[in-house]
């Protein structure tokens, strides 16, 4: 089954120049039906202007996975910091709590991707890591398996950079969260344009196809 998720629908915060995109039900925005996919309890796309953000805030018992579109974002925690941009993936292993603050750089603004996953275990010991990741046509695991280590089993971020005209299957994963970072693909009989997305149950290998010059980030959960 593929449930189609334009991105015009999704919850929509502003607040102190922020604007923020949110997939699943998040803060004031309370839907019964929409609170997560898979282990998914999160999937954010914030847009900053230049030297806004979040000051610092708590967070426990959650595997915070950050993609920075454009721009670059400067990160502070109490486990470890450091500034990202496009082609680097962070993780926060928030585990038994972790104070961090998010700012994007002073001379431009800033857009990311935020996911928040759930643990295999509470309380475990907090932990950042960042990585640069090469992106190509093909998908690139980001996160989990052979990208930065989640602790959370089964559970997969993958990116890929996709000319116009070219043709890839998803992952082979029975739950995946298919989100269009840019650019228009078709997947099934839809065409998907930018900051759209498609929750798929058991379809695993679908093919989407690049109409445009497309980037897609995709969520794999095996169990």
């Amino acid at each position: 089954m593929i449930e189609y998720r334009p991105g015009a629908d999704r919850f929509l915060t502003r607040a102190e120049g922020r604007t923020t995109w949110h997939s699943f039900s998040f803060g004031a925005h309370y839907e019964p039906g929409n609170v997560g996919f898979a282990r998914l309890v999160a999937h954010n796309d914030e847009r900053l202007p230049p030297g806004t953000g979040y000051a610092d805030h708590p967070h426990a018992d959650l595997e915070i996975v950050t993609w920075v579109l454009t721009g670059s974002l400067r990160h502070t925690s109490t486990v470890g910091s450091g500034v990202i941009g496009p082609g680097q993936v962070q993780r926060l292993s928030a585990g038994s709590g972790v104070v961090h603050s998010e700012v994007a750089d002073a001379s431009e603004g800033t857009r990311f991707l935020q996911a928040w996953v759930r643990p295999d275990e509470a309380g475990l010991e907090p932990s950042y890591l960042s990585s640069d990741v090469a992106i190509g046509d093909s998908w690139t695991t980001v996160a989990g398996g052979d990208g930065v280590p989640l602790a959370s089993s089964g559970t997969t971020l993958h990116v890929a950079d996709l000319p116009a005209g070219r043709r890839l299957a998803l992952p082979e994963a029975p739950l995946l969260h298919v989100f269009v970072a840019g650019g228009d693909v078709m997947l099934g009989e839809r065409l998907l344009e930018e900051d759209d997305a498609a929750l798929l149950r058991d379809e695993p290998g679908r093919p989407v196809t690049a109409e445009t010059d497309s980037q897609l980030v995709v969520w794999s959960f095996s169990v």
